[in-house]
């Protein structure tokens, strides 16, 4: 029986070249791609490629498997999809999730459709996450359900609620059944380069962390200006540096001495300006979700869910309230800085829903 073909998305890390390890050891035959988005890092004299330490891994990981290994150039699927998106959010006063459009529309979108014209019948990545085939008695097939990882404290799941079933029948995420430090012993059973690589925190064009410089470096001085800072009651307490440098729940860099700590509650990019609260101001139950997607297929009356509004939020309960293009998520409980831009995801226990980006806060 021909062993089936398997591309894998290699980034250099421990997680994605265990993937391929133990696909290799289950016997597929695996196919290593990494993604290059070509980002400049100046180091000294000369600016170098932010991403070329992991190619290498990646290359070394592969050499060490015996597997074919290529780079894909990706630097204009990044700027089309993923930066304009970040920086205009930002001036809009919204505050983006780049990981979940890079899951999106270039991981299981571009990258998948070239792993299936390489003839593979699977994308496998380092995520962890699980995929579960279900019985669909509708359809006498099967449907895909999208679940969280063993390792509930590196559950990825949140950023890949924008997945279809038609991606998820080629899709494989092999550590999502694996711990972290599982998957850490594996590398080093199977004796990889990368065994002791400290896991990586950064997004892959935010190499410091630091978005506020990245958008001053991107985004017209013009563009970005000054504005008052508010109360609730409209009174004037400061002056910001430009919307695009705030998210709401902020609470640092206000430059506000006022004996409590004030939070950001509400950014009006309209007229340019901020308002701050007490942390109680900026607790909220009720918000707005747009262009949304549910994995299996769309509701049509209310259910109740928990609701994950940002990566690291507890979930809490909340019923959704289908209504043309838009759903309507109301809390149980008030919930802390609710901002528009971030993706709520929805899961029934450890099964993810679907989700949506946050519109605006409604109550």
């Amino acid at each position: 029986m021909e062993r089936r073909r398997v591309v894998v998305a290699m980034s250099g890390g421990v997680d994605s070249s265990v993937a391929a390890a133990l696909l290799k050891s289950k016997g597929y035959e695996v196919i290593g791609i990494t993604m290059c988005f070509n980002i400049e890092r100046h180091s000294g004299k000369k600016p170098t490629c932010c991403g070329i330490e992991n190619i290498d891994d990646a290359r070394r990981v592969a050499h060490k498997l015996g597997i074919k290994h290529y780079v894909i150039n990706m630097k204009l699927p990044l700027e089309k999809y993923i930066i304009k998106d970040f920086c205009a959010e930002y001036l809009r006063g919204r505050t983006p999730n780049p990981c979940v459009r890079c899951n999106q529309y270039i991981k299981f979108r571009i990258l998948l459709k070239k792993a299936l014209s390489l003839g593979a019948v699977f994308l496998a990545t380092g995520h962890y996450a699980r995929i579960q085939q279900a019985p669909s008695w509708e359809f006498g097939d099967w449907n895909y359900l999208l679940k969280k990882a063993k390792d509930l404290k590196k559950d990825q799941s949140y950023f890949l609620y924008r997945l279809n079933q038609s991606q998820l029948k080629h899709i494989f995420f092999p550590v999502g059944h694996y711990t972290k430090e599982e998957v850490r012993n594996l590398a080093k059973e199977f004796d990889l380069p990368v065994a002791y690589k400290l896991a990586s925190q950064e997004i892959c064009f935010l190499p410091e962390l630091d978005y506020r410089k990245f958008l001053r470096e991107r985004i017209k001085a013009k563009n970005i200006k000054p504005g008052p800072i508010v109360d609730k009651r409209g009174n004037i307490l400061g002056k910001h540096k430009g919307i695009a440098f705030y998210t709401i729940g902020q609470r640092e860099g206000l430059g506000i001495a006022k004996g409590y700590p004030l939070y950001i509650s509400c950014i009006d990019a309209r007229n340019n300006r901020i308002a701050v609260g007490r942390r109680e101001e900026v607790l909220s139950k009720e918000f707005l979700v747009k262009d949304y997607n549910f994995i299996l297929r769309p509701i049509k009356k209310k259910i109740a869910a928990r609701v994950r509004i940002r990566y690291n939020h507890k979930e809490a309960a909340a019923e959704i309230i289908p209504a043309e293009d838009i759903l309507k998520v109301s809390f149980r409980k008030a919930q802390f800085a609710i901002t528009p831009g971030q993706s709520a995801v929805f899961y029934d226990k450890d099964i993810v829903l679907g989700g949506g980006i946050i519109e605006k806060v409604v109550g």
